[in-house]
């Protein structure tokens, strides 16, 4: 008898470093796939508007600043105090820049890192809650996949960063249930997300909560629950009080209140929109992968007694409606409900895996996948007709075309292959996408401004403000010119240069005509774009 439990103990133990060694080749393949997509050709394409240039600026006067000052916990943006987040990736891209230089790459790289690691954090996480690698292995590629998640998570925004910390909580959490020593890791999960995106780790750390009320009640009462927490806690508090110690008032009115928590309420610079705005979001940008939502949501209601179910029903139903009930609206708010999502349709596509050989798949399948194989023909086919010059657009469409054809007539067939066609498919197509100069389409909305930055640079104003006639503010001209550039109308430009001594104007050809300013000095001229002063006697 005990011969056999000592020769069962050893096949366990056999067992279990087979399933460990298995693991690590998962993560390592899920990881350098993830690098791969994320990095490549990062930093060919300029800062675009908003977040990315704001971001960079901040970064780069943290950088700038002469050590031993505090500049990495009062933080700036055109040398004024910077309240809206806190600094923790500013601080990483800084660090890149004293590594690597100022540019584009060293700009998006640690956000790009921090979202290749979820990858195989979601992995991991699957695991946790998945009976069968395969579901894991499934969500994780999933998510790897998902046009959304590559191209935020690539650009210098706090999003990716954000998730990335949110899925360390939650993988802790859920270890948790059974080695109370990963509930520091909870707490240092949720320190990191407040560290980064500020109230949104109250919104993310709701899901965590709910989640354990319904699932393991008992780790809501554990002491070492609320030692992490509180641990994790701390150096937010610190960051919060040292900023109300040293702004006062005016930190809570502008960088809590108008730059925070009135965004719930109100739509901050006009960034509105419905209630489905969000859901809309989801259906544009979530294909191939939303053909398996409906059915994956189903699933998870199906078996809402089981904790995989409960996590993905809590990660994305509180967050949707959280999201979707705020007045601002913009579209990277929907990026921590895709590993949910991913995780949704990784069960779904584990459970068709699993179904008995048949002469067809679902006809759903089929005629979606059809359906994007016809659309994508039809982009190719546009581009070429077009411009010449948009050749790597009409090789992306074909890529996905190719794809969801294959796709259709092996689901046709009952052929299980067309998963491992449809990843494939996929990973190549968002690789020819990241590859080419297309991935940030927003550059195109406004002129380029790298010309118009290198023109302010040859004239090397003396000022480090100047006017434009540009109609809204542009965060990455800032970046490149090293200036600030303030939109104006035309009559607050004629004021300006009335009673200024000696102003700089950005102005456009149809502004400088119906300014009609005298004593103009032309300094410079770059595309549309003139940067003129007053003659100096």
């Amino acid at each position: 008898m005990q011969e056999g439990s000592f020769i069962w103990g050893r096949l366990e133990k056999q067992y279990r470093t087979v399933d460990k060694w298995i693991d690590w080749v998962w993560v390592i393949v899920l990881l350098l796939a993830a690098v791969l997509l994320f990095t490549i050709n990062l930093g060919e394409l300029p800062l675009r508007d908003w977040d990315e240039g704001t971001v960079a600026q901040v970064a780069r006067e943290i950088w700038r600043a002469p050590a031993g000052s505090m500049h990495w916990l009062y933080p700036t943006l055109g040398g004024e105090p910077y309240y809206n987040k806190p600094p923790l990736i500013h601080l990483l891209i800084a660090w890149a820049y004293s590594l690597g230089g100022v540019h584009e790459w060293t700009t998006r790289l640690p956000g790009a890192m921090l979202t290749a690691i979820c990858v195989p954090l979601l992995y991991y996480i699957g695991r946790e809650i998945f009976r069968q690698r395969w579901a894991a292995i499934y969500s994780s590629l999933i998510y790897l996949t998902m046009l959304p998640v590559v191209r935020h998570g690539r650009l210098a925004m706090l999003d990716g960063a954000a998730v990335c910390f949110f899925m360390v909580m939650i993988l802790c959490l859920l270890r948790s249930r059974r080695n109370l020593r990963y509930c520091l890791g909870v707490g240092i999960g949720f320190g990191l997300i407040c560290l980064t995106k500020g109230i949104l780790g109250l919104l993310l750390g709701a899901i965590a909560l709910v989640f354990l009320f319904w699932d393991t009640p008992r780790l809501l009462t554990s002491r070492y629950m609320w030692t992490g927490m509180l641990l994790g806690i701390t150096p937010v508090t610190f960051w919060y009080g040292a900023q109300w110690i040293h702004y006062g008032f005016t930190f809570t009115k502008i960088g809590m209140m108008d730059q925070s928590v009135s965004r719930v309420w109100n739509s901050v610079e006009g960034h509105s929109g419905p209630v489905w705005y969000y859901l809309l979001e989801i259906l544009k940008y979530t294909w191939p992968w939303l053909i398996f939502l409906p059915s994956g949501m189903r699933l998870c209601w199906e078996n809402r007694n089981l904790s995989w179910a409960k996590l993905v029903l809590v990660w994305c139903l509180v967050y949707l409606v959280a999201i979707s009930l705020m007045g601002t609206k913009l579209p990277w708010y929907v990026f921590p409900i895709y590993p949910g999502i991913a995780l949704a349709c990784g069960a779904k596509v584990a459970e068709i895996e699993k179904m008995p050989l048949l002469s067809s798949y679902p006809r759903s399948l089929v005629v979606s996948f059809a359906f994007l194989s016809i659309v994508a023909t039809a982009g190719s086919i546009y581009y070429s007709l077009v411009s010449t010059a948009k050749s790597d657009l009409q090789l992306i469409f074909a890529a996905v075309a190719t794809t969801m054809g294959l796709a259709a007539v092996l689901a046709q067939r009952g052929d299980g292959q067309f998963l491992k066609v449809l990843f494939w498919g996929s990973y190549v197509s968002l690789l020819l996408l990241m590859k080419s100069h297309y991935w940030v389409w927003e550059l195109n909305e406004a002129y380029p401004v790298k010309p118009v930055a290198e023109m302010i640079h040859r004239a090397n104003p003396t000022v480090t403000k100047i006017y434009t006639s540009f109609h809204y503010h542009r965060p990455s001209l800032d970046f490149y010119s090293d200036r600030t550039i303030v939109p104006a109308s035309l009559t607050e430009l004629q004021h300006s240069w009335l009673s200024d001594g000696q102003p700089y104007f950005l102005l456009d050809e149809p502004a400088l005509k119906n300014l009609n300013l005298e004593s103009v000095k032309l300094l410079d001229h770059a595309l549309d774009w003139s940067l003129v002063t007053k003659k100096t006697k």
